[in-house]
């Protein structure tokens, strides 16, 4: 949508999904409360006009989607890596882990493209995906010479697929696993608009 389009014209899921991704980005700015937050994408999921979109976030500034990386590397070594909240998510993940953790919460992260490649490399430790509905994990490429890799999905219907995580390499010790969040956090974001994709 552009400041030119008409507030009769119909929208589509592509216009309700970046109305809703600039209002989360808002509410974690702090613009918006989580009430707010709720109220408007409620009401943006159900906006059949554009009037009915830019209503919604007149009083917000302006936000493109942010470019996405085409790779990061997280090395970890007896310790600890995580990330979480709106971070934006890259194109390709190297994911080293020789002990420690890896932990990728994808719940609330920036998605702007529609794939994302993991290349792993295991030999003790965990690497643990944290996911949520529209988000599928493929981890059948992954070898397994000893632990484990696991792919959990989140219960419920399925909405549109909005980010594809394949995951590659190896495990030698250790485990991968791909799990939803736990359940507070996950009747949450049933209650969020589904994501349809990236237009």
């Amino acid at each position: 949508m552009t400041d030119e389009t008409s507030p009769e014209l119909r929208v589509s899921y592509a216009d309700r999904d970046r109305v809703a991704e600039q209002l989360r980005i808002a509410a974690g700015d702090g613009r918006l409360t989580l009430d707010e937050l709720d109220e408007r994408l409620e009401k943006a999921l159900a906006a059949r006009t554009a009037g009915e979109l830019v209503t919604l976030v007149n009083d917000l500034p302006l936000t493109g989607p942010p470019a996405p990386k085409d790779l990061v590397q997280i090395d970890v070594q007896a310790a600890s890596s995580k990330r979480e909240g709106q971070w934006i998510v890259p194109r390709v993940l190297e994911v080293t882990v020789d002990s420690g953790s890896v932990v990728l919460d994808l719940t609330t992260a920036v998605i702007t493209n529609p794939t994302l490649r993991i290349m792993a490399a295991v030999t003790g430790g965990s690497l643990t995906l944290v996911t949520r509905p529209g988000i599928e994990v493929d981890a059948d490429q992954v070898k397994v010479r000893s632990g484990s890799v696991q792919v959990r999905t989140p219960p419920g219907e399925a909405p549109t697929t909005s980010l594809r995580v394949e995951v590659a390499g190896s495990v030698d010790g250790g485990s991968i696993v791909a799990r939803p969040p736990r359940r507070s956090l996950l009747a949450w974001l049933l209650r969020r608009p589904p994501t349809y994709g990236t237009p």
